[in-house]
């Protein structure tokens, strides 16, 4: 009993430490509320105009255009369920010797996780990496000394045009077996062929200037409330990218919200779970729902899960953790629900 009383203490006094409220002989604790995040994967173009872009239309047919420009576009989307503390669903666990509570695990916010038994944890997850970005190239690597010597714009406009046109006239003859030097095998040609594309693209940009795409991830949390089938997720404009809601230059995108009226069950126990106790537990029964983004009448993409809010609370009978038996349970981190309800007796 020492040994109890003992452990008893430590629980109690832990979840100080676990952001939970101590109450007189007991503790404080929240059920979760779902909330869920939308990674987007925004897709960030940045042109730079080319030195001569004023005379890509008279050496190529091609106007190129002479401003710098920056754009965004919406690449992917993707859910992740999270929770953050219910303060309309605040209990309190009255810690006394008729009861066998040796525990009570609770994360930072004070959300219950676990009895008697280990917290299971929230997957995290995976960091986002972009993909790494080639080497820009340095157009002047490529050009001759009577470029670079050039002393004024049409003089360097017309040489690099004239390289460019030898450097297409080269790969041609390569490609058709007439060249004055022909490659010994088929890795040479290939590495000859990749050397005059790489020259070809580095003086090219002086006209058509340069295209740089980098993506990046941004979070946005939304939390579905029950009996709001549409809320503003975000705004999103094609030139400043992500905005604050409610700054109109950016579109809106809305999250429409179908409650499919499933709710989930308590596992089973060979204990009845509802025996009258003057201890009673409260956990999550959550209901399923399914997200949809959508924006301008399209749907974006779509999302199923479990959400606490849309579901109910369930009150345990404090007869799982009697004189004679004990239970441990595991609490889902996000959704509140039963994960495992295991009960035995004690010796």
């Amino acid at each position: 009993m020492k040994r109890l009383l003992s452990a008893i203490m430590i629980a109690a006094a832990s979840m100080a430490t676990a952001a939970a409220q101590n109450a007189p002989g007991g503790v404080t604790y929240f059920l979760p509320k779902t909330a869920v995040q939308m990674a987007l994967r925004i897709e960030k173009t940045t042109y730079t105009p080319g030195r001569l872009a004023g005379y890509s239309e008279i050496y190529f047919k091609k106007a190129a255009d002479a401003k710098p420009n920056v754009s965004y576009r919406i690449v992917g989307v993707e859910f992740r369920p999270t929770a953050v503390p219910d303060s309309s669903k605040q209990f309190s666990v009255m810690i006394d010797k008729k009861h066998s509570i040796v525990s009570l695990d609770c994360d930072r916010n004070g959300v219950l996780m676990a009895i008697n038994a280990k917290a299971q944890l929230a997957p995290q997850p995976v960091p986002f990496k972009p993909a790494p970005q080639p080497a820009p190239l340095n157009p002047e690597d490529y050009m001759s000394q009577d470029i670079l010597s050039s002393g004024n714009l049409p003089t360097m406009a017309r040489l690099i045009a004239q390289e460019i046109y030898d450097i297409r006239d080269s790969r041609n003859q390569l490609s058709r077996g007439e060249a004055d030097f022909m490659p010994k095998d088929g890795e040479q040609l290939k590495l000859m062929l990749a050397q005059l594309a790489t020259q070809e693209k580095a003086l090219t940009q002086v006209f058509q200037g340069t295209t740089v795409k980098d993506t990046t991830e941004q979070v946005v949390t939304v939390i579905p409330v029950k009996g709001e089938s549409k809320t503003l997720a975000f705004r999103f404009s094609h030139h400043f990218g992500l905005t604050a809601n409610d700054d109109l230059a950016g579109a809106p995108y809305y999250v429409v919200v179908e409650d499919e009226n499933i709710i989930s069950e308590l596992p089973t126990t060979g204990e009845d779970k509802k025996k009258k106790d003057e201890l009673q537990i409260g956990v999550s029964l959550p209901g399923k729902i399914k997200l949809t983004l959508t924006h301008d009448g399209r749907n974006i993409a779509q999302y199923s899960t479990y959400a606490a809010q849309f579901g109910r609370v369930e009150m345990l009978s404090g007869a799982l953790w009697g004189k004679k038996i004990t239970s441990h349970i595991v609490l889902n981190p996000v959704t509140g629900n039963v994960v495992s309800l295991k009960s035995e007796p004690l010796e």
